[in-house]
């Protein structure tokens, strides 16, 4: 697994990429922004460690743009480690979050655990809905054929509403489809979620909601009057 590690803490980074490497894993470094961007653009990575405080940079807007230029999954770090930074964090493009200091076990867990889906998950077909169209394989969402950009957890949300589309699905239910990895900063910014797919989808305050919110009990995707 090629990791890059994004970190302007010289120290910090040495020690993860010593560790990462004994796991047999391969590890790039880059103290700024900028740098971790040529390195982005120059080879491919499975997985990216993001460091929110940057010297050239801020790491929620480099989050963003990488997540729209590069389909990996991304774990970002933070000194700043309460639950409404934490949700920022993921909001605005990481697939999970991690506040320093920290055990680097526990990174390496998280990082096998957001690239599992990915390298384990078989080939599939496009899922379509109406002008919505999932590519499970690129885990890319499409409307009207204009490419969308949504963090790893925000697809895997939108894939399991997809896939059960007409049908009410609960917390529990939505949670036990993503293979049962019950993510506390995930459930508890799951309404932030699903308030950033409807933005992706497009939805027109002026016409119904694709994302549908069944009050006390859950989420539904309708489906398209043509379905």
């Amino acid at each position: 697994m090629q990791i890059l590690l994004i970190d302007d803490d010289q120290r910090l980074t040495r020690m993860l990429a010593d560790y990462l490497q004994l796991q047999g894993l391969q590890v790039q470094t880059a103290a700024t922004g900028q740098a971790g961007l040529q390195l982005l653009q120059q080879q491919r990575f499975d997985a990216l460690v993001l460091d929110l405080m940057l010297p050239d940079a801020d790491g929620l807007d480099l989050c963003r743009t990488i997540r729209q230029q590069f389909p990996l999954p991304i774990l970002m770090l933070s000194a700043r480690g309460d639950v409404a930074d934490r949700i920022v964090g993921l909001e605005l493009g990481a697939d999970d979050y991690l506040g320093k200091p920290f055990d680097a076990r526990e990174l390496l867990a998280r990082l096998r655990a957001i690239t599992r889906r990915q390298q384990d998950e078989p080939r599939a077909q496009l899922l379509q809905l109406g002008s919505i169209e999932l590519d499970p394989d690129s885990r890319t969402l499409s409307v009207a054929g204009e490419r969308r950009a949504l963090t790893g957890h925000q697809f895997d949300l939108l894939w399991c509403l997809a896939r059960n589309a007409g049908r009410v699905m609960s917390r529990d239910q939505i949670m036990q489809s993503m293979r049962g990895e019950h993510l506390e900063a995930f459930d508890r910014s799951i309404d932030v979620h699903i308030s950033k797919l409807r933005q992706a989808l497009g939805d027109d305050p002026k016409q119904p909601e694709r994302i549908l919110t069944i009050r006390g009990i859950g989420y539904m995707l309708a489906r398209p009057a043509t379905d």
